[in-house]
């Protein structure tokens, strides 16, 4: 059985960058706890693969394309869920990506201008619609996927690592204007987990021997996920404006 205050059931939640990796993983969790989910992503294709996993559990799902770097797509992808389930009670900020490795000096304004859209205004920009739902509707949760690499230097990834603690210092100020009107915010910061980001810190066996965790194993997708699970439940009703590092121990050494 349950713990009651880990059912998402009747509630509505909303996954983005949910195609693969650890969204996929979130969206397919909090599914199978009972939650009607708004699957979202840029990747047409994979989305579908992800409600298609979500409908073969018997889970409610649907899929929604949007570039979460553009307003107006959040907007649409926030009114869209809305229209489609009735509201929005949780939602897994989780959009991100990088570009190629780069120091500081060789790094092109275009990537950093990239970089900080894609990982740091979408987070923005999908917690100002959310946020604005939420505080007429009477309260929500809200978890952002930040980074390690906001806690931590990763050699040739200052604009992403610069965007991440971003994340966490917007999910810090989110977390106390809103507190009082029932949402909480918080973050995960996973270490290096096995997806399509991670090909290029696998692919540099040097850099991959500097990130890789004292359990010595990259994480799993679903691991992360079930970590903002727990943030987005109601068993974490008394924490908010925390980043939480799943990282298999790799802060602490």
């Amino acid at each position: 059985m349950r713990y009651e205050g880990f059912s998402f059931d009747g509630k509505v939640a909303l996954v983005t960058g949910a195609a693969s990796g650890i969204g996929r993983s979130s969206a397919i969790l909090l599914a199978s706890l009972g939650a009607r989910v708004m699957v979202s992503d840029i990747n047409e294709r994979g989305g579908l693969e992800t409600i298609e996993m979500i409908r073969a559990n018997d889970g409610e799902a649907v899929f929604k394309l949007a570039n979460v770097a553009v307003k107006a797509e959040v907007d649409a992808l926030i009114d869209a869920t809305i229209t489609q389930f009735g509201g929005l009670d949780c939602a897994h900020n989780n959009a991100g990506a990088a570009t190629a490795p780069a120091l500081m000096d060789t790094m092109s304004e275009a990537d950093w201008d990239w970089n900080i859209d894609v990982n740091l205004k979408s987070v923005w920009l999908c917690m100002r619609a959310e946020l604005a739902h939420m505080s007429s509707a009477g309260g929500g949760s809200i978890v952002n996927t930040a980074s390690v690499g906001g806690l931590a230097a990763v050699p040739g990834f200052g604009s992403y690592c610069a965007a991440k603690a971003g994340v966490m210092g917007l999910t810090r100020s989110a977390a106390i204007e809103y507190v009082l009107k029932g949402i909480r915010v918080n973050a995960i910061c996973p270490g290096l987990t096995r997806t399509g980001l991670s090909e290029a810190v696998e692919a540099d066996q040097n850099l991959l021997n500097t990130m890789i965790s004292p359990i010595n194993r990259l994480a799993l997708p679903e691991e992360p996920a079930a970590v903002a699970a727990f943030l987005l439940s109601d068993m974490a009703s008394f924490v908010t404006g925390q980043s939480v590092a799943v990282d298999g121990g790799y802060l602490t050494v």
